[in-house]
């Protein structure tokens, strides 16, 4: 169901993939909620509501809420999305964690605002240095970042020890930016540095949910949602929108430090070319 809202999505008008939008990025509560809060929520016109359904194939929002129930009325499977079945064949397999993952990603629009982008990306260009924190998968995502931001000649760090975290914390300083990515947010380890950081001065952006304790800490939350049950299951579209918005933000910094960020890229890689041609030299 999720991946028929998502292959819609532009065959539909642009009210209509608000809706769809909507649905997408929180279909439990979509199943229970009135028309009106739908309406509400996607910034259109209750009959827009109907008329989304009814593009979809089906008569009205009571007959779509089923259909949506059905997809999602399972609480999960180990390691996939809740939509999977233990008889699927791989090519339903592709088709459905392609189609959750699309979804996923063309959901969160809704939670990232403009505003909290912006000011991520002026907090980052003014640092002195930048650390990313992240524990399990989203420890890959804070390593990630970090092979990213260091090219453009930033002092970069990424820490997924808590008890580094801790330390490094403890020696931030006012000019200094610390990158937190978690899914649930609620880390006490992953907390206790974000409080010692923000001791010392130093700003903090948080990749997470917007009513996480996490969020709650710092100075700019960059949100991301998915309906996974990560208490029993290992995450994987949230660690797609965590990615999402990593990438995000270095397109973001590039685009705003401008020739500068420019030159920083070229110097890297005319250093690897250079070193390519010293050993094809040696070697020959």
């Amino acid at each position: 169901m999720l991946s028929k809202i998502s292959e819609s999505l532009s065959d539909l008008s642009g009210a209509e993939r608000k809706v769809a939008e909507s649905a997408l990025a929180e279909p439990k509560w979509f199943v229970h909620a009135a028309v009106a809060e739908i309406a509400e929520r996607a910034s259109v016109s209750q009959p827009t509501v109907i008329r989304f359904c009814r593009s979809l194939g089906y008569k009205g929002l009571p007959e779509f809420k089923l259909a949506l129930s059905a997809s999602i009325g399972h609480d999960g499977m180990p390691y996939v999305h809740e939509e999977l079945n233990a008889d699927d064949n791989m090519g339903v397999v592709v088709e459905k964690v392609l189609g959750n993952a699309a979804a996923s990603i063309l959901g969160a629009r809704r939670f990232l605002k403009e505003a909290d982008l912006e000011r991520a990306v002026m907090m980052l260009s003014n640092a002195r240095r930048i650390e990313f924190y992240g524990m399990g998968n989203s420890g890959i995502v804070a390593q990630d970042a970090q092979h990213k931001f260091f090219r453009f000649g930033i002092s970069t760090v990424a820490y997924v020890d808590t008890h580094i975290q801790l330390m490094a914390a403890a020696v931030l300083s006012k000019d200094d930016v610390l990158v937190v990515i978690s899914n649930s947010g609620s880390s006490i380890e992953l907390l206790d540095a974000v409080s010692v950081a923000k001791e010392n001065g130093a700003s903090v952006i948080a990749i997470t949910r917007p009513d996480s304790p996490l969020a709650q800490l710092t100075d700019c939350v960059l949100s991301i949602s998915s309906s996974e049950n990560s208490e029993l299951y290992t995450p994987m579209i949230s660690r797609l929108l965590q990615l999402a918005v990593i990438d995000i933000l270095t397109i973001g910094l590039a685009l705003h430090l401008g020739e500068t960020a420019s030159l920083q890229l070229q110097k890297g890689k005319r250093s690897i070319h250079n070193k390519h041609l010293e050993y094809n030299k040696d070697e020959s």
